[in-house]
């Protein structure tokens, strides 16, 4: 169950972020490897056969704190020009 919810919770963001580079392209644009989360989104929901545990575990620990530090990094500027 923490796995699906895992892979679920990378399937919304990547989705996330799919529809934000159509309307907001320069934000989703600071965000790195913006198209490689969006192609790990893909393979989650297109090719869940091809997807390795160990995968999943190394996007958590090797990707995700980036852009978890990006994401609140764009909502701290957010906050300051309110």
């Amino acid at each position: 169950m923490l796995r699906a919810a895992v892979e679920r919770s990378f399937e919304i963001i990547g989705e996330a972020l799919s529809q934000a580079q159509r309307f907001f392209p320069e934000v989703v644009g600071r965000i790195t490897n913006e198209q490689n989360i969006i192609a790990f989104r893909n393979r989650l929901i297109h090719g869940y056969a091809t997807v390795r545990p160990a995968l999943v575990w190394d996007v958590v620990q090797s990707h995700l704190p980036r852009l978890r530090e990006e994401i609140a990094q764009m909502l701290r500027e957010a906050d300051e020009h309110k």
